[in-house]
């Protein structure tokens, strides 16, 4: 009777290094000079400022870190078997908050986490996590691929993806510029993004039982699939197109990426004591899809605010003079927008005996 073998036990060697194969040549389009390491190191090496073309002259920079992951929308894809724009759900979710910051997002690593080697599953799922580094000038320069056996189901699969970015020390944008009456832009999503989904799936499978192969017909007649896997929209380049254009005095005063939580929670974060951010519904149309898993599922409006972006993917709080060009460089670069609210002065507020704010700094007008 012959041994136990690592193959035996869930995890083929040969099939893992076949995989390992096919991922430098994703991770090449997404590099420029900067990145200075060797393939198949144990770690990367990014060179923060060169001459020449790359010359930044960074004076006082700080780095800047994000992580995140694609959450249960990796449930869908696995069940429709489309596994490219997930990789692009889960840069969008680290880039997206890096630019909170004015961040220039500098590169970018993954972990893709698999029930079983299978190099055709883990290409499509880095091509598509490529795909997204290159439409945001962001280096894809490395990862880590682990196959656990037993820790999910056949077909299944988890990622994570973190960010590292850079922004001058004086450009950084934390919401603490944000004043009495400056005017609040909201950009559109593409769809429910990457949050939510546990509600979606709720809505759509369990309770309204469709499918994915199932056509929408008030929708277009897309399937359930299409609406479900739309990628997270992709900021970076439009919002660093904005955040370069002013070279003096910024005039965007506050970003925030609207996740889980929806518009109040996300939004809330960045706003600084003494103001209010007063939101005017209405002001954005929300995308037909919102309304599509509400009436499945029966869900109240005011769960749909806390959980869903409602159309609404980022929001840029901006000193109102410049509010109009703004809004007419993020529409040349493709981005839809809207005027959604204001920010407005407040009296005293009332604390817990802790310190921590009783209070909400963003409501509905």
């Amino acid at each position: 009777m012959s041994g136990a073998t690592y193959s035996s036990a869930g995890v083929d060697l040969g099939l893992y290094r076949e995989g390992m194969a096919r991922l430098p040549a994703h991770m090449r389009r997404t590099q420029c000079p900067r990145v200075v390491s060797p393939e198949g190191g144990f770690a990367a090496l990014f060179q923060l400022d060169l001459g020449g073309l790359f010359a930044r002259g960074y004076r006082n920079p700080l780095l800047v870190s994000c992580t995140d992951g694609v959450g249960t929308k990796l449930k869908v894809a696995v069940a429709a078997g489309v596994h490219h724009t997930v990789g692009i759900d889960l840069v969008a979710m680290s880039v997206n908050d890096a630019l909170c910051t004015g961040a220039e997002p500098l590169f970018f690593l993954d972990y893709v986490a698999l029930a079983k080697d299978d190099p055709d599953l883990l290409e499509r799922i880095v091509a598509g996590i490529a795909d997204a580094c290159v439409a945001c000038d962001c280096a894809l320069v490395g990862g880590e691929t682990a196959i656990l056996p037993e820790m999910y189901h056949p077909g299944e699969y988890d990622l994570a993806g973190f960010c590292v970015g850079v922004v001058e020390k004086h450009r950084l944008v934390d919401g603490r510029q944000i004043q009495t009456g400056d005017v609040v832009l909201g950009l559109a999503s593409s769809g429910f993004h990457s949050n939510g989904y546990s509600l979606v799936r709720k809505a759509v499978f369990d309770i309204g039982g469709l499918r994915c192969a199932d056509r929408v017909a008030d929708l277009g007649g897309a399937t359930v699939a299409d609406l479900l896997l739309t990628p997270t929209r992709l900021y970076a380049r439009p919002v660093q197109a904005v955040l370069r254009h002013y070279r003096v005095k910024q005039p965007v005063h506050g970003i925030a990426h609207i996740t889980g939580g929806g518009l109040g929670e996300n939004l809330g974060r960045i706003v600084p004591a003494g103001v209010e951010v007063v939101l005017e519904r209405g002001s954005w149309p929300i995308p037909p899809v919102f309304p599509w898993v509400q009436r499945l599922g029966g869900v109240d409006a005011a769960e749909m605010d806390r959980v869903f972006n409602m159309g609404v993917g980022m929001v840029l709080v901006v000193a109102p003079h410049f509010a109009a060009s703004i809004r007419s460089q993020l529409a040349d670069q493709g981005v839809e927008n809207w005027v959604i609210g204001a920010v407005h002065e407040t009296g005293p507020r009332p604390a817990d005996p802790a310190g921590a704010a009783t209070f909400e700094r963003v409501r509905f007008g």
